[in-house]
């Protein structure tokens, strides 16, 4: 079986929905041309990481969730310089909070992003993470590109 073959089996209908709605963002130009901007690349702890969010400030402040309009887009950092998208995240101070049925984690403050208690969704409706769509952390993903930039 071909790893796109085991994707499509673990597929989720909202992963696959935000692919369809949110996949403009293959572009990091379309992400920026959206007011989207960077923060630096979010690894974890104990390994895998987040990506580089390009995170949009509007949509932060006015709380709604629109699958159409993520809070950020996240991107993988390549050997090339080029940036992959892996997945979107969903933010909302506003809880507890779902989207077509899965819940959001809570994230209390202070936290590392610098910002008051929320709720967020992350999405890996790009790249698989054998933790779970919905997980934060993707052992497939690092920021090992950006160490030399």
């Amino acid at each position: 079986m071909t790893s796109g073959a085991v994707w499509a089996e673990e597929s989720n209908p909202l992963a696959e929905k935000v692919r369809a709605v949110d996949s403009r963002f293959e572009d990091v130009a379309v992400a920026k041309a959206e007011g989207y901007t960077p923060i630096p690349c979010a690894s974890g702890i104990t390994g895998g990481a987040m990506g580089i969010h390009y995170v949009n400030a509007g949509y932060l402040k006015n709380d709604t969730v629109d699958i159409a309009k993520p809070q950020a887009v996240m991107y993988e950092p390549m050997a090339d310089g080029t940036l992959k998208l892996v997945a979107v995240e969903y933010i909302t101070s506003k809880g507890p909070a779902s989207l077509e049925g899965h819940l959001f984690n809570f994230d209390s403050a202070p936290n590392r992003y610098g910002l008051g208690a929320f709720y967020e969704l992350h999405v890996w409706a790009w790249k698989h993470n054998p933790t779970g769509t919905f997980a934060d952390m993707n052992p497939n993903v690092s920021c090992d590109a950006m160490k030399g930039m």
